[in-house]
C-alpha cells in the first residue's frame, strides 16, 4: 500500500504542478469580468462533503449532491437518495438545498432539487433619511431544477439539468432558465477519473417591475445581466482503497464568466466507510498555492461526517467549515438518507 500511495501522491503532485504552470500562462482577467452576472447564489457550494473538500468535487460527486456539482455524478451510485443541506452564510444570509434522486434503471437516474437563499428584512435608507424610512425590503433567490443522468458504458456517464431561477430584490424580480451539462469518465488507469461540467448555461436576464428613484421618479427599464456560467474540469483518484480505509484526492480548475480562473484542491479520508475527514484549499490563478490569496477572500475548508446503517437504509450527517480572510467563517450541515 505504501508504494501505491507514493505513486498516487506523485500523480497528484504532477497534476498540481501542471495546473500551476498553466495558471502562469492564463491571464488574470477577473478584474475586467467581475460584476457582470446575476444570480450569484448559484455559485454557493451545496453540501458539506463537497465543500469540505474545497469544492474540488466534480470528479468525485457520487451522491445526491451531484444535483449541484455534476449531473453525470448521479449515475455513479446505485441507491436512491434524499439530500438536505443548510448553509449559514456570511452577513446573516442562509442557504437551503433539498434534493432527491430516483433510479429508473441501473443506468438511468432522475433527480429534482429546490434551493433558496434568504435573509432578514432590512430597513430602507435614503440620502435624506440615512437612519431609515420605516419601510423594509428583502432579498432572496429560489431555484428549481430537474436532472437526468445516464451511464452509457462502465466508463462514461453524462447528465443534464434544467434550472429555473428567480431572484427578488424588494419590488423587482429577475427570472432565468439555465442548463447544466456534465460528463464523467473513468480512464481505466486504477481509480483515476476526470469530469467536465458547464454550469448555469443560459441567456441574459433583466429585472422586471418598477423602482422609485431618489428624486421620486419611477423607472421600469433596466440593463441585462449574464447568468453565472462556469466551466469546470476535475480529476480525482484513490491514493489507497481497502476494506478498512480509503483516501480520495481531487484537483479542479474552474473558469467562470464573471471572475478569474481558480484552482481547487481537496481530499477525503474514510475509515470503514463510516467515518470521514475532509480538507480543501481554494486559490485564484496566478496566486501562490500556499500563502494568502490577494485577489480572493476564500481560503481553506475542513469537514467531517459519518454514515450509519438504519435498517435497509443508510443515514449520513456531514459538517463543513469554510474560512474566509475578511468575511469570517461559514458553517454547513448536511443530512442524507439512502434507500
Amino acid at each position: 500500500m505504501r508504494r501505491s500511495l507514493q505513486v498516487w501522491l506523485g500523480i497528484l503532485f504532477i497534476s498540481t504542478a501542471g495546473i500551476e504552470a498553466l495558471a502562469q500562462l492564463v491571464p488574470n482577467l477577473g478584474g475586467q469580468r467581475v460584476g457582470i452576472s446575476a444570480f450569484q447564489s448559484l455559485k454557493i457550494g451545496v453540501g458539506a462533503r463537497g465543500v469540505g473538500m474545497g469544492e474540488s468535487f466534480v470528479a468525485v460527486a457520487n451522491d445526491a449532491s451531484a444535483l449541484f456539482w455534476n449531473p453525470a455524478g448521479l449515475a455513479q451510485f446505485e441507491r436512491d437518495q434524499v439530500f438536505f443541506s443548510r448553509t449559514e452564510y456570511v452577513v446573516g444570509i442562509s442557504h437551503d438545498f433539498l434534493g432527491a434522486t430516483y433510479h429508473l434503471s441501473p443506468a438511468d437516474v432522475l433527480g429534482a432539487s429546490v434551493s433558496s437563499l434568504h435573509m432578514d428584512d432590512m430597513e430602507i435608507t435614503t440620502e435624506t433619511q440615512p437612519l431609515g424610512t420605516g419601510r423594509f425590503f428583502t432579498f432572496g433567490d429560489v431555484t428549481l431544477a430537474l436532472t437526468y443522468a445516464k451511464r452509457m458504458t462502465d466508463q462514461f456517464s453524462f447528465g443534464v439539468s434544467a434550472r429555473y431561477a428567480e431572484e427578488t430584490l424588494d419590488v423587482l424580480k429577475m427570472k432565468a432558465l439555465m442548463f447544466d451539462l456534465g460528463a464523467f469518465y473513468w480512464t481505466g488507469l486504477g481509480s483515476t477519473r476526470f469530469a467536465v461540467v458547464i454550469s448555469n448555461f443560459g441567456g441574459d436576464a433583466s429585472p422586471s417591475g418598477s423602482a422609485t428613484m431618489w428624486d421620486g421618479t419611477t423607472t421600469s427599464t433596466f440593463q441585462t445581466f449574464s447568468v453565472p456560467t462556469i466551466f469546470k474540469l476535475g480529476f480525482a483518484f484513490e491514493a489507497f482503497d481497502n476494506e478498512v480505509q480509503k483516501l480520495t484526492a481531487s484537483i479542479q480548475l474552474n473558469h467562470p464568466n464573471d471572475n478569474s480562473e481558480h484552482v481547487r484542491l481537496g481530499f477525503e479520508y474514510g475509515f470503514r466507510e463510516a467515518l470521514f475527514l475532509r480538507g480543501g484549499l481554494k486559490r485564484t490563478i496566478r496566486q501562490p498555492l500556499f500563502g494568502e490569496d490577494g485577489t480572493s477572500d476564500e481560503n481553506y475548508s475542513l469537514g467531517a461526517g459519518f454514515l450509519a446503517p438504519v435498517g435497509s437504509s443508510k443515514v449520513g450527517a456531514d459538517y463543513a467549515f469554510t474560512e474566509f480572510y475578511r468575511l469570517g467563517s461559514i458553517h454547513r450541515f448536511t443530512l442524507t438518507v439512502s434507500y
